[in-house]
């Protein structure tokens, strides 16, 4: 398989389909918004439409990048080091984006808690961010499982 063209998203198929609608939601509810303004006919609660749908499209995307391996990285200091270090080096690492992201994941849960019963909806459309803030609480909260797994599992030789 080629890096530059991996083929189909193996295993991530749902979410490579959740990320891909959320970013193909936001396309044509924006490119209608500027035509609209254009035109004189502005489509109303364009904003709060792109802003809903880029939740699960950077939700999606960020739990493929770390299930892969695929975020970007600079190796001018860990390239320096021994085997050995580097690889605690980069398990540390893991496990400080792991702690991230479980502080993330309990403050997103802490808030989606606190304003459950406070009907919180966007002004126009009124899309409620219950669904939103609950995405976002699983997302982290993956993210923190994987960065956990990725540093307690050993690295593949180079």
């Amino acid at each position: 398989m080629d890096e530059l063209k991996p083929s189909a998203p193996r295993g991530y198929g749902p979410l490579f389909y959740v990320g891909s609608a959320g970013l193909l939601t936001a396309m044509v509810v924006e490119t209608a918004a500027v035509i609209g303004r254009h035109a004189g006919v502005p489509v109303t609660g364009a904003l709060e439409i792109v802003q809903a749908a880029i939740v699960p499209a950077a939700c999606a995307s960020m739990v493929i990048a770390t299930l892969r391996g695929a975020h970007a990285a600079v190796h001018m200091l860990t390239d320096r080091l021994s085997a050995a270090m580097r690889s605690r080096v980069l398990r540390f690492g893991y496990l400080l984006a792991a702690a991230l992201c479980a502080a993330l994941s309990v403050g997103s849960a802490w808030l989606a808690v606190e304003f459950w019963n406070s009907f919180e909806q966007t002004e126009v459309l009124h899309i409620p961010f219950r669904p939103l803030r609950a995405l976002v609480t699983f997302a982290a909260a993956g993210l923190a499982l994987a960065f956990c797994l990725r540093a307690i599992r050993p690295e593949p030789s180079k």
